[in-house]
């Protein structure tokens, strides 16, 4: 079975979910709306052949695609996937 090509950004939000981040969290860490969160996991689903975002990070870290592996998502280690931009952090008022 070929490894399937996910985008960095797919990637990304594929770690997020793995450490239990909603869209909408994701969306604010990396400063981009939950929509675009959302179609970047529905494509990385598609491309993995499966549906739903939990089917598509089991896959995921079954092929080792992702940093982030099952023992320290349970753990809810302070793991930091890897970022392509800086984020956008929201800031206490």
């Amino acid at each position: 079975m070929t490894r399937p090509k996910l985008s960095e950004r797919e990637l990304e939000c594929l770690e997020w979910v793995s450490l239990g981040k909603t869209s909408w969290e994701t969306g604010l860490i990396l400063g981009v709306s939950e929509r675009t969160i959302n179609f970047h996991l529905l494509n990385a689903a598609r491309k993995l052949n499966v549906y739903g975002r939990q089917a598509a990070v089991a896959i995921a870290l079954r092929q080792n695609l992702l940093h982030v592996s099952p023992r320290e998502a349970a753990a809810g280690a302070n793991v930091q996937p890897r970022r392509l931009t800086p984020s956008a952090e929201p800031t206490s008022a």
